[in-house]
């Protein structure tokens, strides 16, 4: 009889009672007791976490920066409340303690009394860290712990951020309040430097004037040197001609006395005398002013006259042979008395000529002593009054010395000192000039300061930014959370039944297998009496449970999709693999009963054991310890997982054609173990008729 024969046969035994058929059906739908109920139970237990109780505890109590109200708790508790995360229980530090404790709540979050004031500590001058505080419970609930946990770390990142926020928009707001500060002080440094450009200039000029000034105060002193030098000449001869004039005045006042009667007596006379002389001096005047005019004309003339007198002889005596003898004699005389008054015209032309200067003072002493005798005529019937005037004019001048004695004696005691403190001056002005030329140069170095200040703060306003509220809330929002997860999932699992489903739908197919091959035979047992061939008897007994794994597969699978909401992103592949996994875990489970009997099912548990803790199905194989590591590349669910990860959330498909050939090599070399068990078994033992363990 051939091997599907053999494996109808064996099906057909479930369809002769009610009993059969229903255990057929119980072990159709084993598997969804694994896969489906499984899967169905946390499904997506995140999406879910709002009917998990939370006690909220908001003992904040607020702060003050800046002028503004900070209330940290309340914003945090309102936004829980918004985000659904927990059903939050807002209660006292106390209840919330003894809830965690009794089990009616899983954890509690407590924002103490001082959060605010914690977090507004960033602006002041002890800043510290405001604390969120946490209490879990682990005997209530180890996963909701840990959940929390991970909640909780992104609740206090988004308070962080917050805070950081309000601190970052003090600090940008602080830039453009330093920005602008600079900005004033660059305007202020330019304007020092035109000041003390301007400085420089005034301070250049005093110093030249301070050199100008030195000179001249040495000149001064100089000068006050040389003047109380003729203070003091002026002193003495001041003083001499005060003795002079009290001399001349007591010689005046003494021959006033004499003289006073004459001219009282003879004052006609003395006009007449006057007059006299006022005349005399008039014609003499005259007279030479005459001799001054005449003089060249008079002396050529008489030159003129002596030689035509010298020609007219020699005509008439010298150069005729008959000489006049009366008129020779005359001639001659009349010649020679021309020649010499020729001679003296010239003499007295050449002395008026060479004494015209003694000629004009001769001419303005006569003019002088015309007008001072003119005008003692018209004052000789006055002169005795005259004498009195002139007395008391040389008394008075007698006396106006005697002053300009004791002034000259003043002028030069305060020259002398006058001659001291130009020293003084001299001195303080070289030290003005020298002073100048320092604060010269250090208004020279003070400017180039300056420059360099006001191009250094000038540079500073354009390197130190001035934000607006927009950009400062763009830069505010970046530097508060300034590194994001840039998170990026090649092949994102919807929710977590579904990255679970590549884990548990394997071990539901080993179950359904396990089971399976307790209600069938792994070896027929009518095909080992009648002698069959080991390769029939061993796919006899293994097309049964396999045909019963395909529907087992197209049951779970049907559930999953429509019930739960299984989406594949092979789906159609994700059914024929799993087909060919159920008839691989099939044949492994078939050779372990066949080859060890009864204790072959508890080594069909103990490798399910095995599988499913070295599979990687929930936590990487990475993380677990170095047997199941070293274990893990040579069992058949190692692969089956990482298939059908690949199948039911994408990616690409080079495991799963590996994870076929592992299984097919797998199926094929427990068929060929199960065949040389199913020759063993034809010989029949001692053992086996009377075997040590039986279930």
């Amino acid at each position: 009889m051939r091997s599907p024969k053999l494996a109808a046969f064996e099906l057909k035994r479930f369809a002769r009672g009610r009993l059969p058929r229903a255990a057929l059906v119980a072990v159709l739908l084993l598997p969804l007791l694994y896969g489906a109920l499984y899967l169905w139970s946390f499904w997506d237990p995140y999406g879910r976490l709002d009917r998990v109780p939370v006690a909220l505890v908001n003992d904040d109590k607020g702060a003050t920066a800046d002028g503004r109200k900070l209330a940290a708790g309340d914003e945090i508790t309102k936004g829980l409340r918004e985000s659904k995360l927990f059903a939050w229980h807002e209660v006292s530090a106390a209840e919330a303690r003894k809830g965690v404790e009794d089990g009616r709540y899983y954890l509690s979050l407590t924002m103490p009394e001082d959060f605010s004031a914690r977090i507004a500590s960033s602006s002041g001058d002890s800043p510290e860290t405001g604390a969120l505080q946490v209490r879990t419970n682990d005997a209530n609930n180890y996963l909701v712990g840990q959940i929390s946990r991970t909640v909780f770390a992104e609740v206090r990142t988004a308070a962080s951020t917050n805070a950081s926020r309000s601190f970052l928009d003090r600090i940008f707001i602080s830039f453009s309040g330093i920005h602008d500060a600079t900005e004033k002080a660059a305007k202020g440094a330019d304007e020092l430097k035109g000041g003390i450009g301007t400085a420089k200039k005034g301070a250049k000029d005093l110093a030249d004037g301070l050199k100008d000034a030195k000179d001249g105060s040495g000149r001064l002193a100089g000068g006050l040197t040389q003047l109380n030098k003729g203070a003091s000449d002026l002193e003495t001869g001041s003083q001499q001609v005060a003795d002079g004039t009290r001399l001349l005045a007591e010689k005046v006042n003494g021959t006033a006395a004499v003289v006073r009667p004459y001219l009282r007596d003879n004052g006609r006379a003395i006009g007449d005398t006057a007059r006299l002389v006022a005349d005399s001096s008039q014609a003499l005047r005259r007279q030479l002013g005459l001799l001054v005019k005449t003089a060249p004309g008079s002396a050529a003339l008489a030159r003129t006259s002596a030689d035509q007198l010298s020609a007219l002889y020699g005509t008439r005596c010298e150069d005729t042979p008959l000489p006049d003898p009366d008129l020779c004699p005359a001639l001659k005389q009349a010649r020679t008395t021309a020649s010499d008054v020729a001679l003296v015209a010239g003499d007295l032309n050449t002395l008026v000529a060479e004494n015209s200067g003694t000629l004009k003072k001769l001419d303005g002493h006569l003019a002088t002593l015309h007008q001072q005798a003119t005008q003692l005529a018209k004052r000789s019937p006055h002169l005795a009054e005259d004498l009195e005037s002139a007395v008391r004019d040389i008394n008075r001048l007698n006396s106006g010395a005697k002053k300009v004695a004791q002034g000259a004696d003043s002028l030069h005691t305060g020259l002398s000192g006058a001659k001291t403190a130009s020293a003084a001056l001299d001195s303080g002005v070289g030290k003005l000039k020298k002073g100048a030329g320092n604060l010269d140069g250090g208004l020279f170095r003070l400017a180039d300061g300056s420059t360099e200040l006001a191009g250094g703060l000038n540079d500073g306003v354009r390197e130190i930014p001035d934000y607006g509220k927009k950009d400062r809330d763009a830069r505010t929002e970046v530097m508060a959370d300034p590194v994001r997860l840039a998170g990026q999932s090649l092949h994102t699992s919807p929710n977590y039944g579904t990255g679970f489903a590549p884990y548990f739908i394997p071990l539901s197919l080993w179950v359904g297998s396990m089971v399976a091959y307790m209600i069938i035979q792994p070896l027929n047992r009518r095909a080992l009496a009648a002698g069959a061939s080991a390769r029939r008897i061993a796919l006899a007994g293994w097309l049964p449970v396999a045909a019963i794994g395909v529907l087992q597969v197209a049951a779970l699978m049907s559930v999953l999709h429509w019930g739960l909401g299984l989406r594949m992103a092979y789906a159609a592949g994700a059914v024929g693999f799993l087909a060919l996994v159920t008839c691989c875990f099939a044949a492994i489970i078939q050779w372990l009963n066949a080859r060890f009997g009864a204790p072959g099912r508890i080594l069909v548990l103990a490798l399910l054991m095995l599988q499913l803790t070295s599979a990687g199905g929930t936590y990487p194989v990475q993380t677990s310890p170095a047997f199941f590591g070293a274990i893990h590349p040579f069992l058949p669910m190692s692969y089956v997982v990482e298939a059908l990860r690949r199948l039911i959330t994408g990616g690409g498909l080079g495991p799963v054609w590996q994870a076929c050939a592992v299984l097919a090599a797998f199926t094929a070399g427990a068929l060929a173990l199960t065949a040389v068990s199913a020759r063993r078994k034809q010989v029949w033992t001692l053992d086996r008729l009377h075997p040590e363990l039986s279930l």
